[in-house]
């Protein structure tokens, strides 16, 4: 007997949980933590219009914790800096800030950055609450449109 599940991302976590995620998902798309000088020599660039776009993600929360709302992580890549960060109301937010990128191209870096950081978090949630309830992973498979197939065993 088999059986297939759909999983529809919903993302609840605290920071931490939620900052792993973005570094996995963003250290495979080749993008890299800002340090504290490089992030802001983007920034200062005298003579440069630097465009920007911003994506909320949605079903996100991002529990508030002993940090508060002041998280956030940096990462960059070929001039283009991604800010993930908590809003007000708890959700989960990047920033796209790019010297020679369009508003659009900024938000199409945005949305893939975001659905892979989505995938990460999903993918490790699964995967802990499967070993949580003692079921075996038999076979995973990545497919070309990046889907992400998991065959179990419940012993």
């Amino acid at each position: 007997m088999s059986s297939v599940v759909v999983v529809i991302p919903l993302i609840i976590g605290n920071w931490s949980v939620i900052s792993a995620a973005v570094v996995g998902a963003c250290g495979a798309m080749g993008f890299a933590l800002a340090s504290g000088g490089a992030a802001e020599a983007t920034r200062t660039k005298v003579g440069t219009s630097v465009n920007r776009a911003e994506i909320e993600v949605e079903n996100s929360e991002v529990l508030a914790d002993a940090a508060g709302t002041n998280e956030q992580m940096v990462v960059e890549k070929d001039g283009v800096r991604a800010t993930f960060s908590r809003d007000p109301r708890g959700a989960l937010k990047v920033c796209i800030e790019g010297v020679g990128h369009s508003k659009s191209e900024l938000k199409q870096i945005g949305q893939e950055l975001m659905e892979q950081v989505t995938q990460q978090y999903v993918y490790h949630r699964v995967v802990s609450e499967l070993k949580q309830r003692n079921m075996a992973i038999v076979h995973e498979e990545v497919e070309a449109d990046r889907t992400v197939k998991i065959r179990v065993r419940n012993w």
